[in-house]
């Protein structure tokens, strides 16, 4: 017997992946219900080879979900996720609305799994920001062979992050310059087509902007709350998938080779690291696909048991929708989806 699944944010970028990967993974599925605001009610979208219609948020009765898969904001977790918790569903929520709070559990499967049980708090469980997935993936085999103390990260962040429109102004404004059509930046601050932006999100009191403080909380959280960690994270001129420039100085030695071992036995972690031109992965080859790719993996010789690493991975993906996916399946395989089993 299959579960009853419902997609909120259904039209979105992330949205659609989810459904997506429902069906690639063969998630087993008696009903998916697409939700969307009262403008994309009717809205088609794909579920594998059948087509269905958006239908509203407002005017859906969830007493017979099992799971919600909640892609539409922060302020519409806010209000929504508690209301469909309350009726017995379980709350997948992609937004920052509830990272943050203590009874909410924030998971990534290959990392934390253990913690979805804590979804019995507030029936909600949470999605980390896209950055922080795939950094937590590839730090945690580390951590667990030689403790680490500090990380420094630089984030290369795909427009995708940022949503369809930011897509579809990197899009428009790449067009237009070879018309002589200067941009007129909308959605960013300032010209994303060749050229990169360091800011995300809005500025916080102490420099910081909300993005950077999201990793570095984050990855606290999920990982281990004695971790110093610092970010700078940058917007670039890409469609879809994020990079990291990763520096991590750890309490034990550990050699890059070493490092390279581990991290290929590491679940969710793909190694491509050949020290020759196009030994790496870049953002374009991780795009549609599940793994976190770490390349670039040497020794940092200026701290003491200090390694550098290049990590990639598809935010759309693991960032978003395919975490949420596996969270499900974490459910599924720990027998907590008891109303339709």
């Amino acid at each position: 017997m299959g579960y009853r699944i419902a997609v909120v944010g259904a039209t979105g970028n992330v949205g659609r992946e989810m459904m997506n990967i429902l069906a690639e993974r063969e998630f087993p599925v008696d009903e998916l219900v697409p939700l969307a605001s009262r403008r994309s009610q009717g809205t088609e979208v794909s579920f594998g080879d059948r087509t269905l219609k958006c239908q509203t948020l407002d005017n859906f009765d969830f007493s017979k979900t099992d799971i919600c898969l909640m892609s539409a904001g922060g302020d519409v977790s806010k209000e929504w996720s508690p209301k469909i918790a309350a009726q017995g569903a379980i709350v997948i929520d992609n937004s920052s609305a509830w990272r943050y709070d203590a009874d909410v559990p924030l998971v990534v499967p290959e990392v934390n799994a253990d913690a979805v049980a804590g979804y019995t708090r507030k029936g909600i469980i949470a999605n980390p920001n896209c950055s922080t997935a795939q950094l937590v993936v590839a730090l945690k085999p580390l951590h667990d062979a030689a403790t680490i103390k500090r990380v420094v990260v630089a984030t290369y962040q795909s427009v995708s992050g940022a949503g369809k429109d930011a897509m579809d102004e990197l899009w428009n404004q790449t067009k237009g310059i070879f018309v002589n059509d200067e941009p007129t930046p909308q959605k960013f601050t300032k010209r994303i087509a060749f050229n990169v932006i360091p800011h995300i999100d809005s500025f916080m009191d102490d420099g910081y902007t909300k993005e950077e403080w999201k990793v570095m909380v984050e990855t606290k959280k999920i990982l281990d709350p004695k971790i110093k960690l610092t970010c700078t994270a940058v917007r670039v001129p890409v469609f879809v998938s994020h990079s990291e420039a990763v520096n991590i100085e750890f309490e034990r030695p550990i050699s890059a080779d070493e490092a390279r071992d581990i991290l290929r036995e590491a679940p969710g972690c793909l190694v491509v690291d050949k020290r020759e031109p196009g030994g790496y992965v870049t953002p374009y080859e991780a795009t549609g696909e599940d793994a976190t790719y770490i390349s670039r993996i040497r020794e940092d010789f200026t701290v003491e048991n200090g390694l550098s690493m290049w990590i990639v991975s598809d935010n759309l993906r693991k960032g978003a929708a395919l975490n949420a996916v596996q969270i499900a399946e974490c459910l599924l395989n720990r027998g907590l989806l008891k109303k339709a089993a």
